[in-house]
């Protein structure tokens, strides 16, 4: 049976070629999802994160430090739906995302040190260095009684 030249010598080429694989890790980076795609800059007192999240506004991400790590999450809802007169829908879209990006700052950063800003769909973040302070060993003692 003859078969347009697009599909190969099989209808099913290439179509089973990545059954069961995660599909990040085999596609090409300019192929990959854009989310949450960071900067990194070291300065002399810290470090600068520019956080791309097109899109998004200042109200869909929150940030939160715990145990050392800082997580950015953002949340996205739409729905543009549109109605007829009878009131029968002539077009809905939604959209409803999510991401989030964990990032190890340290354990001796605190909530209060960390500075963060969104404008134009960029959210920059300052993180102090943070030097890890040398427990110091106190000395217990047992009360001898005699």
């Amino acid at each position: 049976m003859l078969m347009p030249s697009i599909f190969g010598e099989s209808l099913f080429n290439g179509f089973f070629d990545d059954f069961g694989t995660v599909w990040p890790e085999r596609r090409p980076a300019q192929a990959r999802p854009a989310v949450m795609k960071t900067d990194v800059k070291e300065t002399e007192t810290g470090y600068e994160l520019d956080i791309d999240l097109p899109g998004y506004s200042k109200e869909d991400v929150k940030a939160e430090l715990k145990e050392g790590y800082l997580t950015i999450s953002a949340k996205k809802e739409t729905d543009d739906g549109k109605k007829d007169e009878d009131g029968k829908y002539i077009r809905r879209e939604r959209y409803f995302g999510s991401c989030s990006r964990s990032y190890f700052v340290g354990k001796e950063v605190e909530q209060e040190d960390i500075k963060a800003k969104f404008e134009n769909g960029i959210l920059k973040i300052s993180v102090p260095k943070k030097e890890a302070k040398p427990k110091i060993e106190e000395n217990k003692y047992i009360t001898i009684e005699g």
